[in-house]
C-alpha cells in the first residue's frame, strides 16, 4: 500500500477515535478525501435497519449553495422508487453516469439539480459495520474520475472507517437527543407546576419545546360540541425568537371560519405529522391548512390529541414554515408531554372556574349586602284583600318556572317586593337577584350597567366592568322601570331574551348567561307601543306572564294592617315608645287617595313615629297633603283628567318633602323617579319650585 494511502487511513482512524463533533469530523474526512479523489459534492446517506428509508446525514459542496433536500416522512425519504434502491440491492463501490439513470428516475430531484449544474458523475461507496449496510458515501463530480482497481479497494477501506464514524455519530446523536428530551420533559414539568397563569405558563412551555423542536407556532385548541374551535393558549414566534400570544380575534372576517376549523379539527384524532409535500397535499383537502399556508407560510405541522369527552376535545398543535421542521422523534417527544399538558389544562380549567365562581360570589355578596341595607323587606308584602290574594296566587303559580314576568302598577305599589317573592320562591333562590332601575341612569350608561364593558372601551373605562346580566348568571335580574329604556337598548335586550347571549361594550367574546328576567313598569306599555316609544316585539317577550299590582286606594281594607306592620317596625328600630292611634286619624288615612301608594304610607308612618311626643301618634302636615291630592272628586262632580291627577300626585309629594325635589329626602325618591325626569314633568305641568316651597 502506498505511503500516502496508509497515512490517509491512519489519519482517518485517529480522527474517528478522537473527534466527537459530527461536523468537525466530516469536515476532516472531506478535506482528506479531496486530496486523493477529486469531487464537487460529497454526501452521506444513512439507512434505517430495514433499509426502507434513507436520511441525508451530511453533505458538502465546493463553492455552491446546497440545493434544498425534499423531505416526506419526518425527514426520511423512501428508498423505493429512487436510485438508492439500485445501490442497496448491489452494495459495492460503483461509478455511474447520472444521465444513464435519468430515464428510469426522471423526477429524482437530487439528480435533476445536479444535472442543472453539469455534475454528471457519481461514485457510490457502501458503508458497513458488522456486516450490516448502514448507509452510502456519495461523491459527485463534473469530470469523470479515472479510478484504478487499487483506488476502488482504498474506497472500500475508507468506507469501513467512515461507517464506524457514522455509527458513532448516530449513537452520540441518539444519546444527545435523549438527554435533551429528558431535559425538556423536566423543564416542562417544572413549568406546569410553577404557575396558574394560563398565558405565562404555556408561553414558557412553548419556549422550552422550541429549544429542542424549533417551531413557529404553538397552540392549544379546544372544540366544544356543536361550536367552532377556540384557542386556549396560542403563541407565534417573533423575529427576535420570543413567543407572543395570539388573539382569537385574528379570525374575525375570515369567511366560513367556523366550518373550516371544525372540519380540520377531526384530523387530530390521532397523532399527526405533516411535512413538505404531505402538508401541501393535506392543504388541498382542508381549507384551514390551505389558509394557514397562504397566510402564514406554514409548511409543516405536528399535532397530538390531548383528550376527548362528551363536552369537548383538545389538541396540541405545532407548526413551522420549514417543510422539514419535524421528525417522528419530535412527534414522540411531544406525545410524551401530552399527559402533563392535559393535566395542567384540566387543573387550569378547574382553577379558573373556582376563581370565576369566587369572584362572582364576592360580587354577589357585595351587591346583596348593599341590597339588604337599602331595599324593603318581603314581609312588607301584606294584604288580605281579594285583589292582593289574586296577586299572591299568580306569584305562586309562576315562581317555580323560568318564565319572564312583567309586573305592572303605579309607583310605590310594591313591584320590587313581587320580584323578590318570585325569586325567593324559585329554584334560583340560592343565587342573586340583581336589580337595575332603568330610569335611574343616563341612557349612555345603562348599556354598560346591563352588559358590562372592557377596559378602554370608551373614555373613562379604566377597568373592566362586569354587567348586571353576567352578575345574575344562574339567578334572576329585575329590570325596574323597563319602559324607560331607549329604543336602541330595547333591541339589545331583546337579543338577550331570545338568544341568552351578549357582548360587553368593547368586547368581542360572546358571553352566555342563564338568567331569569323579571321586569316592572309604571307605564302602560300597550300605549307606549302604540306611540312608537316601546318595541312591540320586546313587549310581547316581556309580557309572557303579567302581574298587575293594584293601587292602595283600590284595597283600602289593607291600609290598617299595613299601618300596624310599619308602626311595629319603626318603633322597634328607633327605640320609641308605643303610642296610640286616634280613630279620626285612622279614618283620615283610610280616606286619603295615597298617590304614592304603600311607599307613601310607609313614609307617613315613619315621620309620625319620629315627631310624636305624647300618648298618641301625630301626623303633622298630613292634612295639607290630603287637601292637595284628594282620592276622588266631590260627589257628583266631574272626574279629574290624568294630567290633573299627575299634577296633584306631584304636589302631594312636594308638600311631604317641603318642596325638595332631589336628594335623599326629596320628592323624586318618594315618587321613585329620576330627579331630572321629575323636573321635566313639573315644567310640563306648570309646577314651579317657588310655588311648591311656599304652598
Amino acid at each position: 500500500m502506498p505511503q500516502s494511502e496508509e497515512s490517509l487511513l491512519l489519519y482517518l482512524n485517529e480522527a474517528i477515535a478522537t473527534t466527537r463533533s459530527k461536523d468537525k469530523l466530516f469536515q476532516l474526512v472531506t478535506e482528506k478525501l479531496r486530496l486523493i479523489f477529486p469531487f464537487d459534492m460529497i454526501a452521506i446517506i444513512t439507512l434505517d435497519s430495514a433499509q426502507r428509508y434513507k436520511r441525508l446525514f451530511m453533505r458538502d459542496y465546493l463553492g455552491e449553495v446546497p440545493y434544498p433536500m425534499p423531505q416526506t416522512v419526518a425527514g426520511m425519504m423512501p428508498v423505493e422508487n429512487s436510485p438508492t434502491e439500485l445501490f442497496v440491492r448491489d452494495p459495492r463501490v460503483q461509478q455511474i453516469d447520472i444521465r444513464e439513470l435519468t430515464a428510469d428516475y426522471p423526477d429524482f430531484m437530487p439528480f435533476v439539480l445536479l444535472e442543472q449544474r453539469k455534475v454528471h458523475y457519481l461514485t457510490v461507496v457502501p458503508l458497513r459495520t458488522g456486516g450490516q449496510l448502514i448507509g452510502l458515501l456519495c461523491m459527485a463530480a463534473r469530470r469523470a474520475p479515472a479510478l484504478l482497481p487499487a483506488d476502488l479497494a482504498l474506497l472500500e477501506k475508507i468506507g469501513s472507517l467512515v461507517a464506524v464514524a457514522v455509527n458513532n455519530a448516530l449513537a452520540f446523536e441518539e444519546i444527545a437527543w435523549r438527554e435533551r428530551e429528558k431535559s425538556v420533559q423536566l423543564s416542562v414539568t417544572n413549568v406546569l407546576l410553577s404557575s396558574k397563569d394560563r398565558q405565562a405558563l404555556f408561553q414558557t412551555v412553548a419556549e422550552e419545546i422550541n429549544r429542542i423542536v424549533p417551531l413557529d407556532y404553538f397552540g392549544l385548541r379546544i372544540q366544544r360540541r356543536e361550536t367552532a374551535t377556540e384557542g386556549f393558549a396560542e403563541f407565534a414566534k417573533q423575529p427576535d425568537g420570543t413567543f407572543a400570544p395570539l388573539e382569537e380575534s385574528r379570525w374575525d372576517g375570515v369567511a366560513n371560519r367556523e366550518q373550516m376549523q371544525r372540519e380540520t379539527f377531526g384530523i387530530f384524532s390521532q397523532p399527526l405529522l405533516l411535512t413538505g409535500p404531505d402538508y401541501e397535499l393535506a392543504a388541498r383537502r382542508y381549507r384551514m391548512l390551505q389558509y394557514t399556508m397562504e397566510k402564514n407560510g406554514t409548511r409543516a405541522m405536528l399535532g397530538v390529541p390531548l383528550w376527548t369527552d362528551d363536552t369537548q376535545a383538545a389538541v396540541l398543535v405545532l407548526a413551522s414554515r420549514r417543510p422539514d421542521a419535524f421528525t417522528t422523534a419530535d412527534l414522540d417527544l411531544v406525545a410524551g408531554l401530552a399527559p402533563q399538558i392535559t393535566l395542567a389544562m384540566r387543573n387550569l380549567f378547574a382553577f379558573e372556574q373556582i376563581e370565576a365562581l369566587r369572584a362572582q360570589l364576592e360580587r354577589e355578596k357585595t351587591y346583596l349586602l348593599d341590597e339588604i341595607n337599602t331595599t324593603a323587606k318581603f314581609e312588607d308584602f301584606i294584604g288580605t284583600s281579594p285583589v292582593m290574594q289574586l296577586v299572591q296566587t299568580r306569584i305562586r303559580q309562576v315562581a317555580p318556572t323560568d318564565t319572564t314576568v312583567l309586573i305592572q302598577g303605579e309607583t310605590g305599589t310594591g313591584k320590587e317586593l313581587v320580584a323578590r317573592a318570585l325569586h325567593n320562591l324559585s329554584p334560583r333562590k340560592e343565587r342573586a337577584l340583581i336589580k337595575l332601575n332603568c330610569a335611574a341612569l343616563p341612557a349612555q350608561l345603562i348599556e354598560s350597567e346591563l352588559f358590562g364593558h372592557e377596559k378602554g372601551a370608551f373614555t373613562g373605562a379604566h377597568d373592566r366592568r362586569i354587567g348586571k346580566f353576567e352578575l345574575a348568571d344562574g339567578g334572576s335580574i329585575f329590570l325596574d322601570e323597563v319602559g324607560e329604556l331607549p329604543l336602541d337598548l330595547q333591541a339589545k335586550l331583546l337579543r338577550v331574551l331570545q338568544e341568552k347571549e351578549f357582548e360587553r361594550i368593547g368586547g368581542r367574546r360572546v358571553i352566555r348567561a342563564d338568567v331569569r328576567v323579571i321586569a316592572a313598569t309604571n307605564r302602560v306599555l300597550e300605549e307606549e307601543v302604540a306611540a312608537g316609544h316601546f318595541r312591540a316585539d320586546l313587549y310581547y317577550r316581556l309580557n309572557v306572564f303579567p302581574i298587575r299590582l293594584p293601587a292602595l286606594r283600590e284595597r283600602t281594607e289593607d291600609i290598617e294592617p299595613l299601618m300596624r306592620h310599619f308602626l311595629e317596625r319603626f318603633t322597634k328600630q328607633m327605640g320609641k315608645p308605643v303610642r296610640g292611634l286616634r280613630e279620626r286619624d285612622l279614618r283620615a288615612l283610610q280616606q286619603y287617595g295615597w298617590p304614592g301608594n304603600v311607599r307613601e304610607l310607609e313614609h307617613v308612618l315613619e315621620q309620625a313615629v319620629i315627631v310624636s311626643q305624647g300618648p298618641f301618634l301625630e301626623f303633622q302636615g298630613f292634612a295639607a297633603a290630603t287637601q292637595a291630592a284628594p282620592a276622588t272628586s266631590d260627589a257628583g262632580g266631574p272626574l279629574k283628567t290624568l294630567r290633573e291627577q299627575e299634577r296633584d300626585h306631584i304636589l302631594a309629594a312636594l308638600h311631604r318633602t317641603n318642596g325638595r325635589v332631589s336628594g335623599p329626602n326629596g320628592a323624586a325618591v318618594l315618587l321613585d323617579i329620576n330627579p331630572k325626569t321629575l323636573e321635566a314633568r313639573m315644567k310640563k305641568l306648570g309646577i314651579r319650585r317657588t310655588v311648591e316651597a311656599g304652598t
